[in-house]
């Protein structure tokens, strides 16, 4: 009999500790004091406080963690963005490597023949064949990039509140994926259509959206993607994280808007810089050819003809940097 009230106090006592520590004792004397000085209610020891604050410690180093990792993928994929294979895979160009460098090729040669038969001097010639050879299909490519990535960019922040309403009445992320591929003009239709097809395929979302973000390089691409990946890794609200992401994508846009307009008279002026001594020397040359035609035949005319393509074509360059922003 002794021993079962022996056991019984003893059992007592442990259920009494736990207690105390699952729900919390006084506080000490000291915090007691802190608290009266500070109007704080004094805090107590609790278990269970601890632990909830020890698991959100582990899901903030499992995010910090996983930010990581999506900041190194992203800088090694903007090193593989760079090359000719990822733009004309960005331009949505069928192209491939060798036939775009034999297309250069023949335009350099092609200028290079133009101007060898009209007698230019070999300076002129050399520019010529650069600037057809090199310039000109880059320059096109990049052109077709950029119109096609703020085509793309001009719908993405409603494809997102379609995510996010499609989301927060109980779709899944697959349904709303599509409801966007379908229903969206393209290029935006398009690289949703891929990630649909390559989704159903057994791709995992991961990879679709790293495949979409080599398609289309830009920052609301990766944007995406991060919350996804940080959302299927530690959770949360993911209505709630696309409609930030929504909210900050409209804010850029406007930001952008604003920032054309504020620039709008600096590029003028520059695009009047640029063109006024080009502009002039035709019309000098075209009323007095005579007067021109030492530029273009001796020696000192071509040296000066030159240099002052090179200072143009630095000005110009300086000047775009100036009113290039960055947001």
């Amino acid at each position: 009999m002794e021993g079962q009230l022996i056991l019984a106090i003893a059992g007592a006592g442990v259920v009494g500790i736990i207690g105390y520590l699952l729900l919390g004792g006084q506080p000490s004397t000291a915090n007691a004091r802190v608290g009266a000085y500070t109007g704080k209610k004094p805090s107590r020891f609790n278990l269970r406080n601890r632990l909830k604050s020890s698991d959100q410690g582990g899901r903030r180093r499992q995010v910090e963690d996983t930010l990581k990792k999506i900041e190194e993928n992203q800088k090694s994929k903007k090193k593989a963005s760079k090359t000719i294979e990822a733009r004309l895979l960005q331009a949505n160009v069928d192209m491939t490597r060798s036939k775009f460098l034999t297309i250069s090729a023949i335009l350099a040669v092609v200028a290079a023949a133009v101007t060898f038969i009209l007698g230019l001097p070999p300076a002129l010639i050399a520019a010529a064949s650069f600037i057809f050879g090199f310039g000109l299909p880059r320059f096109i490519l990049n052109k077709k990039i950029k119109g096609r990535q703020k085509k793309f960019v001009a719908h993405f922040a409603d494809g997102m509140d379609i995510i996010v309403r499609g989301v927060r009445t109980g779709l899944p992320l697959g349904d709303c994926l599509k409801i966007i591929a379908h229903e969206s003009p393209d290029p935006m239709g398009a690289e949703f259509r891929r990630v649909v097809e390559a989704e159903g395929l057994g791709v995992p979302i991961e990879v679709c959206l790293d495949q979409m973000y080599e398609r289309m390089p830009i920052s609301e691409v990766n944007f995406f993607a991060t919350v996804l990946n940080i959302q299927k890794t530690t959770g949360g609200n993911l209505g709630e994280s696309l409609a930030n992401l929504s909210n900050v994508l409209r804010s850029r846009k406007i930001l952008a808007e604003k920032i054309k307009a504020l620039s709008a008279e600096a590029k003028m002026s520059a695009y009047i810089i640029g063109a006024l001594p080009i502009v002039v020397m035709g019309l000098v040359a075209v009323m007095s050819p005579d007067y021109m035609a030492e530029l273009f035949t001796t020696d000192r005319g071509q040296k000066n003809l030159m240099i002052g393509g090179v200072m143009m074509c630095m000005g110009i360059w300086i000047m775009r940097k100036m009113i290039d922003f960055k947001y």
